[in-house]
């Protein structure tokens, strides 16, 4: 594989995108870019906020701006958001401008992990979690698969043990 400057994580909300792309980030001496707080950042409003007024459709073509722009840069990590793959643009960004890390992790963990955070849109308008994280699953999973690289499982570990895995992954495809 040719080496690229840029490392992109995928995979399901709850999967660490953010927490494990700082600290990878930090690891690596790179920059580190979220996604959705771009998007937060540059529209001064919460993604729930967008996804009110926007739906998600205005809310996914604001992603793919932001995607689109993010990876054109060099040396960075970049946490996407959960649905970015949705997009055959955005996977087809994410796959020419750097390495594709795919974290995999389990319908169980993600129920725990979300269960207490309300900016998660697509979980608020549901009556069971679990079946919109099953549906999403069903939906998102292909996506993941055909644009990575790596596929790490982020289930029982440690960020800083994901983050290990990574590098050591890293050393064998750069």
């Amino acid at each position: 594989m040719k080496k690229k400057d840029n490392l992109f994580l995928i995979g399901p909300m709850g999967a660490g995108k953010s927490t494990i792309g700082r600290y990878l980030a930090n690891q690596l001496k790179m920059k580190f870019y979220d996604s959705d707080q771009e998007i937060e950042k540059r529209t001064g409003v919460d993604i729930n906020w967008v996804f009110d007024i926007e739906g998600e459709i205005g809310f996914r073509k604001r992603e793919s701006r932001i995607i689109y722009e993010l990876t054109k840069k060099k040396g960075i990590v970049l946490a996407t958001g959960g649905g970015s793959v949705i997009s055959s643009k955005n996977r087809k960004y994410l796959s020419s401008h750097g390495i594709v890390i795919y974290l995999n992790i389990t319908i169980e963990k993600q129920l725990i992990r979300t269960r207490k955070n309300n900016k998660r849109p697509l979980l608020q308008t549901s009556d069971s979690v679990r079946s919109t994280l099953e549906n999403l699953e069903k939906e998102r999973n292909h996506f993941y698969k055909s644009i990575s690289d790596i596929i790490i499982n982020a289930d029982d570990y440690s960020p800083r043990k994901i983050v290990q895995n990574i590098i050591q992954s890293l050393d064998l495809q750069i």
